[in-house]
């Protein structure tokens, strides 16, 4: 009787099963992490919907600067985001490029806000073909000032500012499936 070749393919089997299971484990435990410090450890700040948006100053994927406060007239979104090129931020970012024509038709500047650095962002729009600008918030002030400010990475929060750079909607809590369509939605009905 040969049991050799029958405990090589059982042993290679357990350790094929459990190589699977240390991935899957590290991807929940990544995902914990950022959860965790995006929410637990954000400073506490609190904008309303109808207040002055706090003004800034930040620097794109390509190092140019952006002030809130130079875009007035024009609708803007801003949206904190945890990571470039994450599942739920890929998924985000693809739905506003996806709808990126009709933002475009209506006058709304897009614009993303991460702790990534300007080489990352880089990376990730070209990647994924994003033809909004990312913004680097890599000291964590803005963040702060918005209240989204979290120890790994800033929560994932939009903001919708009028054409008089106030805050017509905050989303504290945002589905990165449809939410393009549902802020354009939410703009066409705020005029």
């Amino acid at each position: 009787m040969n049991r050799k070749p029958f405990l090589t393919s059982g042993v290679n089997q357990v350790i094929v099963i459990l190589a699977g299971m240390t991935q899957i484990l590290s991807k929940i435990i990544i995902c914990t992490i950022i959860v965790s410090s995006c929410s637990l450890f954000s400073d506490e700040v609190h904008l309303t919907e109808g207040q002055e948006a706090p003004n800034f100053t930040l620097q794109d994927q390509d190092g140019d600067e952006h002030t809130l406060s130079s875009y007035r007239g024009k609708k803007v979104v801003i949206y904190f985001y945890p990571k470039d090129d994450t599942p739920g931020c890929t998924k985000e970012a693809c739905g506003i490029r996806d709808a990126y024509d009709d933002f475009i038709n209506q006058d709304i500047v897009v614009f993303g806000i991460s702790y990534d650095s300007a080489e990352t962002h880089q990376g990730f729009i070209k990647k994924y073909n994003l033809p909004f600008n990312l913004l680097s918030d890599s000291d964590k002030s803005i963040s702060r000032l918005y209240g989204t400010a979290g120890t790994f990475f800033p929560m994932r929060k939009t903001f919708l500012i009028d054409e008089n750079g106030r805050i017509k909607k905050i989303y504290s809590e945002v589905s990165v499936v449809g939410h393009g369509r549902e802020i354009l939605r939410d703009f066409r009905i705020s005029k």
